[in-house]
């Protein structure tokens, strides 16, 4: 099966040193989808990190609690590194997409985080009427934890269209 590969060049100039981005592919929908997905993923994990101390007290179960913020870092890096190969390297973004890679690694990411959400929305409800001061926290990270499945079920629908050659 070939394909076309069309690469755009922007060229950023600092302190006199020619460094290359490839800064056209933010404009693209696969690229605000992982920028989206990186930002929303650092939230997910700075959330669930900073109220994750737990002093002899659970607001929450601590396995709902690790399941989630694995998921969340994991794919927090992954989606780091497939933002940074495609802004950095000029061929990246156009070939990339036209791979399996894509569609494997965001359908996994879906259902992943749809596993890690649910879970999670599920636990802090069993605690929904104690006094806990992260009840709001974890149910905002469980939702932000939803809404990242959503956007990884696009990307992978984008993927698998590129893939294919629609």
């Amino acid at each position: 099966m070939s394909h076309t590969v069309t690469i755009t060049r922007t060229t950023a100039v600092s302190s006199g040193t020619a460094v290359y981005v490839n800064s056209g592919y933010l404009s693209t929908t696969p690229g605000l989808l992982k920028l989206a997905q990186l930002l929303l993923g650092a939230a997910c994990v700075g959330v669930v990190g900073y109220y994750m101390d737990h002093g002899g007290y659970y607001s929450v179960s601590p396995k709902a609690e690790l399941f989630y913020l694995l998921i969340a870092v994991t794919f927090l890096i992954g989606t780091f590194c497939l933002l940074t190969a495609c802004l950095v390297s000029l061929s990246t973004a156009s070939i990339i997409s036209k791979t399996i890679y894509e569609v494997i690694y965001h359908g996994i990411a879906c259902i992943l985080y749809l596993a890690a959400g649910l879970t999670l929305i599920i636990e802090v409800n069993h605690y929904k009427n104690t006094n806990s001061k992260s009840y709001e926290a974890y149910l905002a990270a469980s939702i932000m934890g939803l809404v990242m499945s959503a956007l990884y079920l696009i990307s992978t629908f984008l993927a698998n269209r590129s893939y294919r050659g629609l």
